[in-house]
């Protein structure tokens, strides 16, 4: 019976903005919102806790052998539901964790479109649980891979045995229909060094190199080929055994009869090379790696939410908004949502707002943040945010602004949607009776002249409706 009800106060523009930042336990926003957008969801980008043992807190719904715990360690949230934090001296310390990722994930595959992705940061504390159950809920066979992360340069200093400076993305597809679209680099002319009268040209050996360079890899590759001299040019290997040729026979037909093929000799031998001519209209293919180390790393993310709010540790460790850039440019195209139920400090929701005004996009995105406090002896705190949920939401309003004044100079910039409408989980607008009505007696028929809750706005109930 959760809604969710409207803040016009804390959003910016409300009545034409199409981005959603929602407060709340992001288990009951899901549910709530898995009706709405069953189905339309492009990406998921998740940093969820890694339970390191100390540093996340979330809804309980194991009640059986639990008193113990929770009367130790759990709190309650404004509507008296406990929460329990789940710290390594509790027994069911990696099951915890992963019923609570369990739990998130089947609803964030059924939020997702078919052609659909989603990336979730984790580090070595439950990488190996975290591909198991993921294994299980989006298949195998749909796991697209894992990425290693270079978040800082020297480490952790604190760790036990090294100093760890990586951490892991892991990716699955919703199913076979997800397209990942590679970066294409225009060519640039000055990478062709040679010229000949139709062009300008490079040249790329027509032996095969690698792992399958051998006449047994492919032995419809191995033939002959005439050189200057008249004689059979057949390609070898790089241990020295009979190789393959890069193409086919016709294609090799094709090249010679258009002389585009050029024979160099080295050591007694001629070597055969395929000549490229540049072309303004092709470019290279720009893969990404699987070792992210030149897009920065958290002291990037620091410094980025650091020059938003003028001053220092405003946000432990967060993520850089190229991390983000690096995935959904591949992926997201103009008007595909994008989605992130665990924000923090909204870097998902700064980096959309970026690649927006960097391609004259407009995909949407939906943050969803548990309003959980801040430390009291913070520097959040000091500065007036009580809740990580106002520190995302100030810095979605910052980076937008931020992101407008930095590109005054571009067609469009002043259509970029910079807002957000901010919703946050609240009880039913509407009285109890109206889902059990068996609970009517006749001692309160007259107090029930209306079945909704009578401090309800019209946008609370339009919200409902909507939901409904």
């Amino acid at each position: 019976t959760k809604t969710l009800r409207p803040c016009r106060d804390d959003s910016v523009n409300f009545d034409s903005t199409e981005n959603v930042y929602i407060e709340g336990d992001n288990f009951e926003v899901l549910k709530i919102l898995q009706e709405s957008y069953l189905g339309k969801i492009k990406m998921i980008y998740i940093d969820p806790p890694y339970n390191t043992g100390k540093d996340f807190i979330y809804k309980d719904n194991f009640t059986a052998k639990k008193a113990t715990y929770e009367e130790e360690l759990g709190t309650t949230d404004e509507e008296d539901n406990k929460l329990f934090k789940n710290t390594d001296t509790n027994g069911r310390f990696h099951s915890d964790w992963l019923s609570m990722m369990y739990e998130r994930l089947i609803i964030a595959r059924d939020l997702l479109k078919e052609d659909g992705v989603i990336f979730i940061s984790i580090a070595n504390q439950e990488i190996d649980n975290l591909i198991k159950v993921s294994n299980e809920i989006f298949g195998e066979e749909n796991f697209l891979g894992l990425l290693i992360w270079r978040k800082k340069e020297g480490g952790g200093m604190a760790d036990d045995y090294f100093a760890t400076e990586h951490e892991y993305i892991l990716i699955y597809q919703k199913t076979g229909a997800f397209i990942w679209n590679d970066e294409i680099l225009i060519a640039d002319e000055n990478d062709f060094n040679k010229e000949d009268a139709i062009g300008k040209y490079n040249r790329v050996k027509l032996a095969k190199w690698g792992n399958t360079a051998r006449r047994e890899d492919r032995p419809s590759m191995y033939y002959p080929i005439i050189d200057p001299e008249g004689n059979e040019n057949f390609p070898f290997s790089p241990d020295g055994s009979d190789g393959r040729w890069r193409i086919g026979v016709d294609l090799m037909n094709d090249l010679i009869k258009n002389n585009f093929i050029e024979f160099i000799k080295k050591e007694n031998a001629w070597i055969p090379y395929e000549k490229i001519y540049f072309d303004p209209s092709k470019g290279k293919v720009k893969k990404l790696r699987s070792i992210l180390y030149t897009i920065g790393g958290t002291a990037r993310g620091t410094n980025e939410i650091t020059r938003l709010f003028k001053r220092k540790d405003i946000f432990d460790n967060p993520k850089p908004i190229t991390l983000f850039k690096s995935f959904a440019k591949y992926n997201t195209l103009n008007k595909d949502i994008i989605l992130d139920f665990f924000s923090g400090s909204a870097t998902t929701a700064h980096a959309v707002m970026q690649l927006n005004a960097e391609d004259n996009g407009n995909r949407k995105f939906i943050m969803v943040q548990l309003p959980e406090a801040t430390d009291e002896k913070s520097e959040a705190y000091k500065a007036g945010y009580k809740t990580i949920a106002e520190i995302g939401k100030e810095r979605i309003r910052r980076a937008g602004t931020k992101i407008v004044e930095d590109n005054q100079d571009k067609a469009g910039i002043d259509k970029l949607d910079i807002g957000f409408r901010v919703y946050k989980t609240g009880s039913s607008n509407m009285e109890e009776v109206y889902y059990h009505p068996e609970q009517l007696s006749q001692d309160n028929l007259f107090s029930l002249a209306s079945n909704i809750k009578e401090e309800r706005t019209p946008d609370d109930l339009l919200t409902q409706v909507i939901l409904d």
